[in-house]
């Protein structure tokens, strides 16, 4: 063999080498790099659940365990710091649930009927509002509360002009608010539901002489009901957590656990504060979960 032949091989059998060390780079690369994703998104959360349980007031060094800043939250004990009542943190989570309930059964009910009818109907504009109803979840949130914000403005100006009488911000505007980009996401939901359901059964149920009315009663609406609870618990969450929208929506005296929790945090970080916030992350955990496990399940089935 001459030379110049053993000095090609040699070059080759380095660039394999190199090539086979930049390929167990890439590897490990992409092993690490979910790992550093998932703990810099992650390591805040747990820290903050594990302060919730430290037996100092500090926020800088973990102390000792205890459960004292939830029971002072469950018993209605003011707080150290003064910083906040355990009777007005109440106050604020009622108005979360009032909010969330009534946005929640507004925009599943909206919502549900615009999956069928985007699902089954024909209709002209149905492209419009096919684009239209993927934007809450597209757009930046706080560019919806500034919109909303300034649209309850107008209205509420162009109301006093012709009647009178003034309407302020209260639990009506945020209640609006949220069920403005609720509806999305439950007619997502039901939609993907009804995308897996077969029609022949709508279709065998009026062939049997049952009408309109009666086929969505007793075929399409237990068979659609799994993927309409999913997009109630998804967006009774969403309402429970929304802060943007709903501190620009808001007014006097209709505070909502989110937003008690900002005002909170700008006075200063007390043990409750974490307290608070690793109950509302378990309770939206939990609701998200029960919402994932549901449409799953009738996947599952279909």
């Amino acid at each position: 063999m001459s030379m110049a032949a053993s000095a090609h091989m040699l070059i080759n059998q380095s660039a394999m080498k190199r090539n086979r060390a930049v390929r167990r780079l890439g590897q490990v690369a992409l092993w690490l790099n979910p790992v550093f994703a998932y703990f810099f998104l992650w390591a805040p959360i747990l820290i903050l659940v594990l302060f919730s349980f430290n037996d100092s007031k500090s926020v800088a060094s973990f102390t000792g365990f205890t459960l004292k800043w939830y029971n002072n939250i469950l018993n209605n004990v003011m707080g150290a710091e003064r910083a906040f009542s355990t009777e007005i943190m109440l106050n604020a989570f009622r108005n979360s649930l009032f909010v969330g309930t009534i946005a929640t059964v507004i925009a599943t009910v909206l919502g549900t009927v615009i999956a069928l009818a985007m699902a089954r109907g024909r209709f002209p504009g149905k492209s419009l509002i096919d684009s239209l109803l993927f934007l809450p979840v597209v757009i930046p949130e706080i560019t919806q509360a500034i919109s909303l914000a300034i649209f309850f403005k107008v209205a509420f100006d162009w109301i006093a002009t012709i009647s009178g009488e003034r309407i302020f911000p209260g639990f009506h505007t945020i209640i609006m608010a949220h069920v403005t980009f609720n509806i999305s996401f439950v007619a997502i939901v039901v939609r993907a539901r009804l995308a897996d359901m077969d029609p022949q059964l709508e279709e065998a149920a009026n062939d049997l002489g049952a009408n309109p009315w009666r086929t969505f009663w007793r075929v399409t609406f237990p068979l659609i009901l799994p993927g309409v609870i999913s997009g109630a618990l998804l967006a009774f969450t969403l309402s429970l957590d929304d802060f943007v929208i709903t501190f620009f929506t808001s007014g006097v005296g209709t505070s909502t656990l989110p937003v008690f929790v900002y005002g909170l945090l700008k006075l200063t970080v007390t043990p409750e504060v974490n307290a608070i916030s690793t109950i509302m992350m378990v309770l939206s955990t939990l609701l998200i979960g029960i919402s994932l496990a549901m449409q799953g399940r009738s996947a599952s089935r279909a």
